[in-house]
């Protein structure tokens, strides 16, 4: 690294990707690769005790006389990223070491007089497998760069898809749409509904709601695309004939920073008013008060017919137009940033179908991690089910993260071969 020498030195992000196309034939990843696995590959071990030298490099450095301000400055923000970083390697090492004794210490209790201190140790091995698991997922989570949106609120919209007797379309609408509202509550975010436009049958054409809280883009931002369902009709002629129905909806998920810096040209707006269709009182078939906003140069168009007041949706139908016009923003900065790898987690692209709920089987899938969850009702009730799915795809996105920037790292110790 030459710290010695302040000419060259110059510290970097902890993962500052290149930006060039890789063969990858150096690096074999595992489908279902999580945290600990990847913590035991040579190269990830090789890059984090590198740091690890770093740190006591920085931190000596920081003892010394003959530095200056700048310098000084520039080693305490290196020590504040790689003091957490440090630490947690160094307790995974520790909690290994403990393994290991316990491990041979098992292997010797093989007499009956000591089969409760076997079971015991065998408890203490557990306990210690349980910890360096999180510790590895701790330590990656370090490791990868804070995406510049993850702690922004964010606008989500559901709308059903199209099939023939769209029936069970706009119900599982409703159903995701609901799921998503006691996810909100799960997590204790604010969920204000800002569109809702019912099916006559009482399912779900189109719905919006602003979500705000902490870290709500970071768990959303991988529910975005085309959901699909598969299931018998719970009414009509299909459900007598057992005859399983595919339909689809999707979710967009918004990234919405507090202040959205987006200038909006008065001349460049239509805006309509109508009679709001969904419930919210008596009022509602009697006044204009849904307001309708379409931006002329790009078409887009939102609604809000939530509050009684007409100024009010107006200005819920801007904020909301500028969170649109804010992430195609968004969309292009990503496309110029977007890694040469094709990740999946990565593309955002809303006509994916990322998930299946098939309800014949009990079974959701999440095509993009090949992960299977049972017990739909459960994820659809939006607690602990479906946190755990979000959960797991934000590790994989991390570990995808990691594995990218070894793999450059790896391309340029040689020579970008």
């Amino acid at each position: 690294v030459g710290l010695h020498n302040w000419e060259f030195w110059r510290p970097k992000s902890l993962l500052d990707t290149a930006r060039f196309t890789l063969s990858f034939k150096s690096w074999h990843r595992k489908k279902h690769q999580d945290s600990r696995a990847l913590w035991k590959h040579e190269a990830v071990q090789k890059y984090l005790e590198t740091l690890s030298k770093e740190y006591q490099q920085v931190s000596h450095l920081l003892n010394a006389d003959s530095i200056n301000d700048f310098e000084q400055r520039t080693l305490r923000r290196r020590c504040a990223d790689l003091s957490p970083i440090a630490a947690a390697f160094q307790e995974i090492k520790e909690a290994e070491r403990e393994v290991q004794e316990l491990e041979a210490m098992c292997r010797e209790l093989d007499s009956r007089d000591e089969k409760q201190l076997l079971e015991l140790a065998l408890e203490e091995k557990e306990t210690l497998d349980k910890q360096i698991n999180m510790l590895c997922r701790k330590l990656f989570q370090l490791l990868v760069p804070k995406e510049k949106y993850d702690r922004s609120h964010v606008v989500l919209e559901v709308t059903a898809g199209r099939t023939t007797g769209g029936d069970i379309c706009q119900q599982f609408t409703k159903e995701m749409f609901e799921m998503y509202q006691n996810y909100a509550d799960y997590k204790h975010w604010t969920f204000d509904i800002v569109n809702y436009t019912p099916a006559e049958i009482g399912g779900l054409h189109h719905a919006a709601a602003h979500i705000s809280g902490d870290d709500v883009y970071r768990h959303l931002k991988y529910e975005g695309g085309t959901h699909r369902v598969q299931r018998i009709p719970e009414t009509g002629l299909s459900s007598r004939m057992q005859r399983i129905h595919t339909g689809t909806m999707s979710v967009i998920v918004l990234p919405q920073p507090e202040e959205v810096d987006v200038k909006v040209d008065p001349k460049d707006l239509r805006i309509d008013t109508f009679r709001a269709k969904g419930a919210g009182g008596q009022h509602v078939n009697k006044t204009d008060s849904a307001v309708r906003i379409v931006h002329l140069p790009t078409g887009l168009a939102v609604e809000c017919q939530q509050e009684r007041s007409q100024q009010m949706n107006k200005e819920i139908a801007l904020r909301t137009l500028r969170a649109k016009l804010y992430q195609q923003i968004i969309e292009k900065q990503l496309s110029q940033e977007q890694s040469a790898r094709k990740l999946q987690l990565g593309t955002r692209a809303q006509s994916e179908r990322i998930r299946t709920y098939n309800f014949t089987q009990d079974r959701v899938t999440d095509h993009r991690i090949s992960y299977d969850a049972r017990n739909i009702r459960e994820i659809l009730s939006g607690k602990e089910a479906l946190d755990k799915l979000i959960n797991r795809l934000l590790e994989f996105a991390e570990i995808e993260a990691i594995t990218e920037y070894l793999e450059n790292l790896q391309a340029l110790e040689g020579g970008g071969c």
